[in-house]
């Protein structure tokens, strides 16, 4: 027992020591801190926020692990919604010497006083302030501990795109948090290909007639798409106004930004009147993910504010003000821990002048500033509102929202929004776990029951409901006024005006319209200026026969195209006088020349190879040369009588004569082309030909036509000439290049069409090179653009856009319009000296093949002649060795041997055959 004594006293002084530096340690720190709080107490965001604040100050006291031997005292204000008074209430915090200042609740008092916090060096955490513009970069020690507006504008963007709309009317309060979110918004749609297309700015403190008329002028709009970015105060009057407007009736869409939400979270909005209001709008709210900490801080937050009589109401406001709380708690504990002191030291520049009584002189620097920043931006942990770790930019990681529908039942969630994977229908923490590309897949929203109780998704634009008709600017030029004339807007008529009439009745809707005529119709103005004040709301669209250029559709909409217009070449032509030589025009002589070698050259062969076995290529030499000359030519008309009965001579026969098909063939149709052609006045066949020459080339001015020469062809432009008018295309092409006129011109192929049907003696020639198409321009983004292209297509589907062409573009008052009978040629060596080189290198192989069965039956003949001379006894056989070698050397004999009969051949072979047996049975 004694032992065991000293064991327990040895034990007790061990933990005495130990504690000792501990103590010490303790005695070092504060034992209390001081940290203020800045935010409207009578308010939706307020009154959920003060309570989060005090629960949040009373869990950092209670636990032993953050801050275990000091105090946090919490200094709270009210700024009465008010930037002066919260400024005011701003330098009282400072007087109390706090650590850092959770709050404020406005944007507008957040930028008052992060000037003040940046020169006292104490950081400032805001849980509800969300302008865009508050930025870490100009105010160092200003953190956002909610979601900046810049991230929710641009899920207002991604649902305005989901839904495909381009149009939007911004409703604003004029602040800096209504300034600040309605600019990111602009820059969100920008980037949707959308826009702002309407700021309706609610003044601060206005009153519901106010509220009425600002709503009323945007109604006047052509937008339906409307985006409220106001305070929960005007909020509820906004929408209160526009039921009054029946603004809240089907074709409507209201998004709302996470105010509406913060206020429907309070269970006294939620009265019929209030939701009546809003039925069908699309509600913002920063998205918390559940958790068992999160729903435990719910209930103890209503238990807290039931016994204190107060109104329930906890948004998500209050989430991010409880861990605004916890992330300065920590964020002092490890400045401690580090060692470092709480101190305060008065600024120089601040003293109070003589009778003053601003007490200037109170307010000090906080001289640990800077460290406590450095560990604010390393905070690191899991909150109510999930992980709670800020960027370099001062903002919360892993933006998100929820997004809402009101319905008659309630809200019910249809989606949600992150920075990470856009919109979807799972919870982002899910989507955080999936790589990019596999949660960017999930891009969709559930069903909306829209204002009307429609589930149609509306169109989201009307023509503006403002008196004013839609300005349309049509050219006015002095010729081709079939397409588009008048010099007043009562006057102006056309195939694309009739065009234009046709499809704007059949929109769904009323547009009034009134045609502004552009143009002195002395000349043709210029279409890019036109469009130029389309895309500068000069005109709200311009109609005519403008084409769908590159150039153009970066000004401005175009609409389906409602006819094809590429560039054709239209040039002179004259008819052609026979003559008794023209059946040699088809062919040029070196093609006659060479057609008529080949000929007599396949005579030659065919005869070479039948000579020794056909009898009817046999004879005496006038009768074989007249065979030769007979055959070949005759094998023109395929009448020839002469049978080919060796393999070779018949292949060389069937290639020669698919040969000749194809001659007379050529020969046939070029013939007739000449004998009915009309021959280039030029000699421009096409585009190459004219391009590649030095010719002046006319084009229609105003057009693009001469651009598109310059830039895309290359053509210099002193070889282009203006024209306006047809008479003037008539007068240059006649002219001709050597008189002052053009070669040809280029211009869009219904305009030649209307040239053509009034003289006949110019033609297209070639192919048309580009494909183009008139449509009707309107400004960029311009819903009108997507509906009348719709209507186009009902036009062209139901005969009717045929129709109006038929009315328009008359027939042609020439005989013909045959382009295929323009500009015909002579065939040329060129055409078929592919067939020919292959009609020849066959004859040679055919030729090559016959010599060396010759040779080889020679030599066969040579050696049976020598067998027979070895039977024959006597003395002078070195003399007949010598008439052997005569014999074989003679070219006499080898013409003898070609000479020969075949069937002679095979004869003497086979006489030699039985001696030889003789022979060898007695050599044997």
């Amino acid at each position: 027992m004694g032992g065991v004594a000293q064991l327990v006293v040895v034990a007790a002084l061990l933990a005495t020591a130990a504690a000792a530096p501990t103590a010490a340690a303790a005695g070092a720190l504060p034992s209390e801190v001081a940290v203020g709080a800045l935010f409207t107490y009578d308010s939706t965001i307020g009154r959920a926020a003060q309570l989060a604040i005090e629960l949040a100050v009373d869990d950092v006291n209670a636990d032993d692990k953050v801050l275990a031997w000091t105090k946090l005292n919490l200094v709270s204000m009210d700024t009465n919604c008010s930037g002066f008074l919260g400024t005011i209430k701003a330098l009282e915090l400072m007087e109390k010497n706090v650590v850092a200042v959770i709050g404020p609740q406005s944007s507008g008092i957040g930028h008052a006083i992060s000037q003040v916090v940046n020169e006292l060096h104490v950081p400032l955490l805001s849980f509800a302030a969300t302008d865009p513009t508050l930025s870490a970069s100009e105010y160092p020690y200003f953190l956002r501990t909610t979601t900046s507006d810049y991230f929710q504008m641009n899920a207002v963007a991604s649902i305005v795109d989901y839904y495909q709309w381009k149009r939007v009317t911004a409703v604003y309060i004029d602040d800096e948090y209504g300034r600040g979110g309605v600019s990111a918004l602009g820059d969100a749609l920008a980037l949707k290909r959308a826009q702002v297309s309407y700021k309706a700015t609610i003044p601060p403190n206005s009153n519901t007639d106010v509220i009425r008329d600002v709503l009323f002028k945007a109604n006047m709009m052509e937008s339906r798409v409307m985006v409220v970015h106001v305070n929960p105060d005007t909020g509820l009057r906004v929408f209160s106004a526009a039921k009054k407007l029946q603004m809240m009736a089907s074709g409507y869409v209201w998004i709302v930004t996470d105010w509406l939400a913060a206020v429907l979270d309070s269970s006294a909005s939620r009265n019929p009147k209030y939701m009546s209001n809003i039925q069908g709008v699309i509600v913002l709210r920063q998205h918390t993910p559940d958790s068992d900490a999160k729903n435990k801080f719910i209930s103890r937050w209503n238990n807290v504010a039931r016994n204190r009589s107060m109104t329930p109401g906890l948004n998500s406001y209050g989430f991010y003000a409880y861990d605004s709380v916890w992330a300065v708690a920590r964020s002092v504990d490890q400045f401690l821990n580090a060692g470092n002191q709480i101190n305060f030291s008065t600024d120089p520049r601040l003293h109070d002048p003589n009778g003053t009584t601003l007490r200037l002189s109170t307010l000090k620097i906080f001289d640990g500033g800077d460290q406590m920043l450095q560990q604010l931006l390393l905070t690191n942990f899991t909150g109510l509102t999930g992980a709670v770790k800020f960027d370099s930019g001062g903002n919360l990681l892993h933006p998100a929202y929820d997004i809402l529908n009101v319905g008659r039942s309630g809200t019910h969630l249809i989606g949600y929004w992150s920075n990470y994977s856009g919109l979807s229908v799972a919870a982002p923490e899910i989507l955080y776990q999936m790589s990019p590309n596999a949660s960017t897949s999930t891009h969709q929203l559930n069903s909306v029951v829209w204002p009307g109780d429609s589930t149609d998704i509306p169109r989201g634009w009307v023509f503006p409901n403002d008196g004013q008709p839609l300005r349309v600017g049509v050219p006015v030029k002095p010729s081709f006024k079939a397409l588009v004339s008048g010099s007043t807007p009562d006057s102006v008529r056309g195939y694309c005006i009739d065009v234009f009439k046709s499809a704007i009745k059949l929109l769904p809707y009323p547009v009034p319209y009134q045609f502004i005529p552009i143009g002195d119709g002395t000349k043709n103005p210029s279409y890019v200026s036109i469009v130029g004040m389309v895309a500068s709301n000069t005109l709200d669209a311009a109609v005519g026969d403008f084409a769908i250029v590159r150039n153009g559709t970066r000004l401005a909409e175009y609409t389906q195209p409602y006819i094809d217009s590429g560039l054709v070449i239209v040039a002179p032509v004259k008819h052609i006088t026979s003559s008794a030589w023209a059946f040699l025009k088809p062919f040029t002589w070196e093609m006659w020349f060479i057609t008529g070698a080949l000929f007599i050259l396949v005579g030659i062969v065919v005869w070479l190879l039948e000579h020794r076995s056909n009898p009817e290529f046999r004879g005496p030499p006038c009768n074989q040369v007249i065979t030769i000359f007979w055959f070949s030519f005759s094998t023109m008309f395929f009448s020839h009588q002469e049978n080919t009965r060796t393999a070779l001579g018949r292949f060389v026969l069937i290639i020669w004569m698919f040969v000749v098909l194809i001659i007379t063939s050529s020969y046939t149709a070029s013939l007739t082309s000449i004998l009915t052609v009309q021959q280039l006045a030029t000699g421009i066949t096409g585009l190459d030909s004219l391009i590649s020459s030095s010719l002046p080339i006319g084009y229609q001015t105003g057009k693009f036509t001469k651009k598109y020469l310059m830039l895309n062809l290359n053509v210099p432009e002193s070889r282009l000439v203006q024209l306006n008018t047809i008479e003037e295309y008539a007068d240059a092409l006649n002219r001709g290049p050597k008189n002052g006129g053009v070669a040809a011109i280029i211009d869009e192929k219904p305009y030649i069409d209307i040239f053509l049907s009034h003289y006949c003696n110019f033609k297209i020639v070639g192919q048309q090179f580009t494909r183009e198409g008139w449509g009707f321009a309107f400004q960029k983004d311009s819903p009108l653009a997507a509906d009348m292209s719709t209507a186009i297509l009902q036009l062209s589907e139901s005969g009717q856009l045929q129709s109006i062409h038929d009315e328009w573009f008359t027939q042609p008052s020439c005989a013909t319009n045959d382009e295929s009978n323009v500009g015909a040629t002579r065939l040329g060596l060129g055409s078929f000296w592919g067939l020919f080189l292959i009609c020849a290198l066959i004859c040679l192989f055919a030729v090559v093949v016959f010599f060396i069965r010759v040779c080889w039956q020679y030599k066969q003949y040579s050696n049976s002649e020598d067998a027979d001379e070895s039977n024959e006894a006597g003395a002078d056989g070195a003399g007949k060795r010598q008439r052997k070698l005569s014999r074989l050397g003679s070219f006499q004999e080898i013409l003898k041997f070609f000479d020969m009969k075949e069937e002679e051949v095979m004869k003497s072979s086979m006489k030699r055959r039985p001696g030889e047996k003789d022979n060898h049975a007695a050599g044997f």
